[in-house]
């Protein structure tokens, strides 16, 4: 934004400190001045070159104070320029590492030396921003890259599948529409996940009373058929938690973590475990598996997206697009939750939801 041009900062605080000091000397003078004379006789009484009178008292008194309070204006001046120059020194630097900022440098940072004052405060501050900045771009660059590799894999297929069919028409057949029409769905499931967890990060929803129990509930109807494919036991258990946020969003994060907990309950035979439950001004939700252990380094990663937990192991028929968790942590987030991925000693995870009461 464009400003009309200004005093700086520095010739204000100047101004201010010269002002301050010219005043105060002012107060002295005419204090001094006020008491030195009114107890010394005036020139009417013939004494006036024979001993100290308020007239030449007046005089030289006078002449005095005006040198002072010149003396006082140039000093005010001066010292106060060169003071506010010290104590704006650190807003240069400020303002130097903010323009670099501006420019997409995001590694520098300030680290102001000293004592802890009010410059240093918002110096700290800043780097901490600056800390945030560059690990939000670094993966939202990673978020970019990884979108664009996971979409341009089905592309590509259905684009051969299509190349053939065009150069051999006699050749397509139910395999090669179906094989189509799997990559297609790929597609835009991957399409689907990335602008649903666009949603969550912006936090552009409507806030309503949610009671996670009924959505476990709802959650597990859905999903209880998958389960009983796989042979595993779906339980829900608990009592009405009660939270405010969006019940599409939040029927979709137990949703992703009970279809998550299906998909990776391996071997088959396994049991997953919902339970709801209000807990000092906050309610929990909790999703525990049984399965394979989990590695401990790879438990940080499984909210980032498109990682699938390395180890892991998938089914084909339900791959999904590496977008699950980290869909559940956007959302969460958005929430003012907090989201905790712990690996079970016995094998598989325990997540836990902690969302704000209503």
């Amino acid at each position: 934004m464009r400003r009309a041009p200004g005093l700086s900062a520095r010739l204000k605080f100047t101004l201010s400190y010269a002002g301050i000091v010219v005043v105060a000397g002012a107060v002295l003078i005419a204090v001094a001045w006020w008491y030195l004379l009114r107890f010394v006789p005036d020139n009417d009484q013939g004494l006036l070159f024979t001993s100290p009178n308020r007239y030449l008292l007046s005089r030289i008194f006078g002449k005095a104070a005006a040198v002072a309070m010149l003396f006082l204006v140039a000093f005010g001046l001066l010292g106060g320029w060169l003071l506010a120059g010290r104590m704006l020194s650190p807003l240069d630097k400020i303002a130097d590492a903010a323009r670099l900022a501006a420019k997409g440098s995001l590694s520098h940072r300030i680290r102001l030396p000293g004592k802890t004052d009010e410059f240093r405060e918002l110096s700290d501050a800043f780097d901490t921003m600056l800390e945030k900045l560059e690990s939000h771009v670094a993966e939202q660059r990673r978020f970019a890259a990884n979108a664009s590799h996971e979409l341009r894999t089905p592309l590509a297929i259905s684009q051969s599948l299509l190349d053939v069919a065009r150069q051999d028409p006699a050749k397509v057949d139910g395999e090669l529409v179906d094989r189509l029409h799997t990559t297609t769905r790929r597609a835009i499931d991957l399409t689907e996940a990335l602008l649903l967890l666009s949603r969550g990060d912006r936090g552009t929803f409507t806030r309503e009373p949610v009671d996670l129990s009924l959505v476990a509930e709802e959650a597990a109807e859905t999903l209880l058929p998958l389960a009983e494919q796989r042979g595993i036991t779906l339980d829900v258990t608990g009592e009405p938690a009660a939270t405010t946020g969006s019940a599409e969003l939040l029927l979709r994060v137990v949703t992703n973590l009970v279809q998550n907990a299906i998909v990776h309950n391996l071997p088959a035979g396994g049991t997953i475990t919902v339970h709801t439950e209000p807990q000092h001004q906050a309610c929990v939700l909790r999703v525990e598996n049984s399965g394979r252990v989990l590695a401990a380094h790879l438990v940080p990663t499984l909210t980032e997206p498109f990682q699938r937990g390395g180890e892991r192991v998938r089914d084909d028929d339900h791959a999904g697009v590496g977008l699950g968790l980290a869909i559940v942590h956007s959302i969460v987030r958005a929430h003012d939750g907090a989201l905790d991925i712990a690996a079970r000693a016995e094998g598989g995870l325990r997540v836990t939801i902690r969302l704000p009461s209503s």
